[in-house]
């Protein structure tokens, strides 16, 4: 066994154990409230909801990006930090003081039951859609690092979020992120700092910045080289879909007071914003290393795919060095599924089954068994999935219909006229709009009526125009009936 499988072996065990001990406390309380959150503090919700933020696509996907355009595939995760903070300064307050403990949930306080199930479904398949990411990410993370089969790291990988994440919920989300938070920002310092010396330390960085410049035409080290209307998107839809994101904003909702949610959303916005700059750097270290030849993979053939970028980099560092580092990802891949696991099986239970289901004993038996559900779908989709497309792309289709159903929220609270009724079509309008898009760039390349127009701004559109033009076709009579 290598150093750097010990190194990983060791961290997983660690988690493990952790969240044994956070199960062993929890049982004593038993309550439903415990295990979805109830009475967080500032550090326990911004472990918690950092997670979100901050997972396999903000190493791997960023990376990537790094790798192609350069310092600005930042943006994903400065775009989730610029969401965290308009929740923050605008609706934190209102929605914990809503007294509800998950997003559907909002939606029923100005809706009704009808649309609080609809979006409750919908919420929960874009939270499946992302949790997949991640396990195709941990999946890739252990056939190219660590030498395991591809189903089989999603497998074993999947099932230690599970376990962990079923018997400890909220609590143990919050713990074990504690730990992968701290982790994942050493890990991927520490990378960045032995990449620039591996370089040649500072100034060969920015030689070979300068020298990508002149073979490629892209300026490298710009922040919006990606171009303006791909970060405009990705803002867009990090600024409405984190006022929607169920696995980020259930801790906020069960901060023990209005003031600790508002001011650990402002944490978390500040803890998120950093790690993008440096895993873009990572990419860009990579893309140097691509250009000079010395950047190769386990057959000695010279990386130039970017979705290799982060892996092979990893393998040109000492042993201890590439084995932390490698916890580093694990880490950010845990922090994320963990949470999305936990957010599924909540709405589930409380949007859903508590429609016929009134124990609260046998709602948290049901929240428990929909995390390991939740867990299972994922872990089968990314086994099969494992091909389909840009893993951070497909991240975004699933944010431009949170922040679609956002829009929706937003009529609800400022709009009079806004209808159960409305709200229930331009939802299941929107999600439609936002699935053939994502599926039109994934089959064809490119978006339809222009290449900029992508699935955020075809999803938002739809949800903003619907929603009024439902509301004037119900009859005068019924407006009144919300």
């Amino acid at each position: 066994m290598s150093l750097q499988v010990c190194i990983v072996a060791i961290y997983v065990a660690a988690t493990v154990g952790i969240g044994l001990v956070i199960c062993r406390t929890q049982r004593k309380a038993g309550t439903k409230a415990a295990f979805r959150g109830a009475g967080l503090g500032i550090p326990a919700i911004v472990c918690a909801s950092a997670g979100e933020w901050l997972g396999g696509t903000a190493t791997s996907g960023v990376s990537e990006y790094g790798f192609n355009y350069g310092l600005s595939g930042m943006w994903y995760t400065l775009a989730n930090a610029l969401g965290v903070l308009f929740l923050a300064l605008c609706f934190a307050r209102l929605y914990r003081s809503l007294e509800k403990v998950t997003v559907p949930g909002i939606v029923e306080r100005f809706y009704g039951v009808k649309a609080r199930v609809v979006s409750s479904i919908l919420l929960c398949l874009v939270m499946l859609g992302v949790g997949l990411s991640q396990m195709v990410a941990v999946g890739k993370l252990g056939q190219s690092l660590l030498g395991l089969p591809y189903a089989w790291s999603v497998i074993v990988f999947a099932a230690v979020i599970i376990c962990y994440t079923m018997l400890g919920g909220m609590q143990v989300v919050s713990a074990t992120n504690m730990l992968h938070l701290s982790v994942m920002y050493f890990g991927v310092i520490l990378a960045a700092v032995l990449g620039v010396f591996s370089l040649g330390g500072g100034s060969a960085f920015q030689d070979g910045l300068s020298a990508l410049y002149e073979e490629s035409g892209n300026n490298y080290a710009g922040a919006f080289s990606i171009g303006w209307p791909k970060v405009l998107s990705w803002i867009i839809a990090s600024m409405l879909g984190a006022c929607t994101a169920q696995a980020g904003i259930q801790p906020v909702l069960a901060a023990k007071d209005e003031l600790t949610a508002k001011k650990a959303c402002m944490w978390t916005a500040l803890v998120v914003a950093p790690f993008g700059i440096i895993t873009a750097v990572l990419g860009m270290i990579a893309r140097i290393m691509s250009m000079n030849g010395s950047l190769l993979d386990t057959a000695g053939n010279v990386v130039t795919d970017g979705k290799l970028a982060l892996s092979a980099l990893m393998m040109n560092l000492p042993p201890i060095a590439g084995g932390l580092v490698l916890a580093a990802i694990l880490a950010a891949i845990f922090s994320t599924a963990s949470p999305i696991f936990l957010a599924v099986g909540t709405m589930f239970s409380q949007d859903i089954c508590s429609l016929q289901v009134k124990s609260e004993v046998s709602l948290l038996q049901i929240n428990r068994a929909a995390v390991a559900v939740a867990g299972f779908i994922c872990a089968v989709g990314a086994i099969l999935l494992v091909d389909a497309g840009q893993i951070l792309d497909m991240v975004y289709g699933a944010y431009a219909l949170r922040g679609a159903i956002f829009i929706v929220i937003l009529y609800g609270i400022y709009w009079k006229k806004a209808h159960q009724r409305a709200a229930v079509v331009s939802m299941l309008l929107t999600a439609a709009v936002a699935v053939l898009w994502t599926a039109a760039e994934l089959v064809t390349g490119s978006y339809p009526i222009a290449p900029w127009f992508s699935e955020t701004y075809a999803a938002v559109l739809t949800a903003a125009v619907s929603m009024p033009a439902c509301v004037r076709l119900i009859k005068p009579e019924q407006r009144l009936m919300r």
